[in-house]
């Protein structure tokens, strides 16, 4: 099974076709070939493996974010993939931003 992640373009490199995103104040570049519309900073993308596969509306995002955050706050200490996540977050430089457990920082 595979994830599409929800993240915030940040800055868009139109002539190498690649964007800035945001994921929880980790922040990637993500190629944009594939993408099924143009992104402006601002817009909401569906992350796939570093390809932005559709931008997504900001209410879809915000759910999916919202479910993403419940996740992470009701997994087990010992799931690994939880623990990659936290361990992700926490290393962002921006990380003493946010509160302790959320996945998504608030607009």
């Amino acid at each position: 099974m595979c994830l599409g992640v929800p993240g915030k373009v940040l800055e868009v490199d139109r002539e190498n076709q690649i964007a800035t995103v945001d994921f929880w104040g980790v922040k990637k570049q993500v190629r944009l070939e594939v993408c099924d519309a143009p992104v402006d900073p601002g817009d909401y993308i569906l992350n796939h493996v570093g390809f932005a596969i559709r931008r997504i509306p900001a209410e879809e995002a915000a759910e999916t974010l919202a479910l993403y955050d419940e996740l992470l706050r009701l997994a087990d200490a010992q799931d690994l993939m939880t623990a990659d996540v936290r361990g992700e977050i926490a290393a962002a430089p921006d990380a003493g931003d946010r509160s302790e457990g959320s996945a998504h920082e608030s607009e």
